[in-house]
């Protein structure tokens, strides 16, 4: 169980990193440990105060302003996420003064939230105490491993947002599905909606009033009933190549939320424990200089080995036809 400590009243100086960003984002940097939910109770009260004035929730900070942060009972650090924040440092793709790329694994989330204390975010931040600004530049499903970009700066950050607004980075997946595809290429166009189940799980289904949505599909292997694609995100819906897939039937093998339920649970037994999907490569220009970088992570040894063993089962049953 975390211990939680007392914290008095504190007055903290917006500097120049961290000018623009909206006050609840600037609190929830500032105050580490402290529930998402109770820092917007904190800002509804009017406990924090701007230049010794009240601000609403949308108030943008600026260089010199003067937060009052009020007492607020703080999470201290579980002793247990220091390994898991070495961990990350050893899975570091790329980094400069403004940019850091890890190699996210799978089963971690990207930031705490929902029941999960601590995200891949919270541990680097813990790693890295005196970092003046770390922030996550796009998302991975939890269960999603692979290329994460964060950001160093608030330049960078503000620069690669405007990148994936305008589609200008390039994602490109590794994803194992079951069936037996045809095409070498295939573009797959289909809106996407969000909706929540009644038990309060978010779900994404293809609708007609949804929002645009492109991925295009190349096949890499064939694999008796399954198959190896490269997934390129023309665009960056939530869930979007878990979705089209399932919906033009091919589920992703172990996928716990749009596959097929009844193979993943013979999937286990034959060794995949996971969903078998990995941010394989993504090409970017830098934020801040704007020269085009690659950042590339191998497919973690338990998707590659799963591959080899139904391709050598593959290859068994084909010399005994």
């Amino acid at each position: 169980m975390k211990k939680l400590s007392k914290e008095s009243v504190t007055w903290s100086e917006v500097g120049e990193e961290d000018a623009g960003q909206r006050i609840d984002n600037y609190l929830i940097r500032r105050l580490k440990g402290v529930p998402k939910s109770h820092v917007y109770r904190i800002l509804r009260s009017g406990e924090v105060r701007v230049n010794s004035g009240r601000i609403g929730p949308d108030y943008r900070v600026a260089a010199g302003d003067k937060v009052r942060l009020p007492p607020v009972r703080v999470a201290q650090r579980a002793p247990a996420a220091a390994p898991l924040a070495r961990k990350l440092d050893v899975d570091i793709l790329y980094e400069d003064d403004a940019l850091l790329v890890i190699n996210k694994p799978s089963g971690m989330a990207v930031h705490g939230g929902s029941g999960i204390s601590l995200g891949a975010i919270e541990l680097l931040r813990q790693s890295r105490p005196h970092a003046p600004f770390l922030e996550l530049v796009h998302r991975l499903d939890r269960d999603t491993s692979g290329v994460l970009m964060l950001a160093k700066k608030r330049a960078a950050l503000v620069a690669l947002h405007a990148q994936l607004r305008d589609g200008e980075v390039r994602k490109y997946y590794d994803v194992l599905v079951h069936g037996r595809w045809r095409d070498e290429m295939r573009n797959v166009r289909l809106a996407l909606q969000k909706h929540v189940l009644k038990s309060g799980e978010r779900r994404v289904s293809v609708a007609d009033g949804g929002v645009a949505s492109h991925t295009v599909f190349r096949l890499k292997r064939k694999l008796a009933e399954f198959s190896l694609l490269e997934a390129e995100l023309k665009t960056g819906r939530t869930h979007q190549i878990r979705v089209h897939l399932s919906h033009i039937g091919f589920p992703i093998a172990g996928d716990d939320k749009y596959g097929d339920f009844a193979l993943n649970k013979e999937l286990v037994k034959r060794g995949l424990k996971r969903m078998f999907l990995h941010a394989a490569r993504t090409i970017v220009r830098h934020p801040l200089s704007g020269v085009s970088l690659t950042f590339e992570a191998p497919l973690p040894d338990e998707l590659s080995s799963f591959v080899e063993r139904i391709a050598a089962l593959a290859q068994s049953h084909a010399e005994t036809i």
